[in-house]
């Protein structure tokens, strides 16, 4: 199966230095969490998209959130490459 398609919906930093990174499909019933430590976003850039194998991503359950993370996965959609740095 094809990987799919997830733009940055989120970014939340830590008390402990880290940064969590969620990443929606454009329907926002999807997302895939990552974090990162600060340390590691000062060498690597946080792009506006990632692929990942479907098996990989996790269901988002609340209605409310899948509204806000749909909404905001299309907006980055339209406005950024996926490659560019967000």
């Amino acid at each position: 199966m094809d990987d799919e398609r997830l733009w940055l919906v989120e970014r939340t930093y830590t008390d402990k230095g880290l940064v969590s990174l969620v990443y929606a499909t454009t329907d926002g019933e999807r997302q895939l969490r990552k974090q990162r430590s600060m340390n590691m976003l000062n060498q690597v850039d946080v792009t506006a998209a990632v692929d990942a194998d479907p098996e990989s991503l996790d269901p988002v359950d609340d209605e409310a959130t899948r509204e806000r993370y749909a909404d905001e996965a299309t907006r980055m959609a339209e406005q950024h490459d996926p490659d560019e740095a967000v």
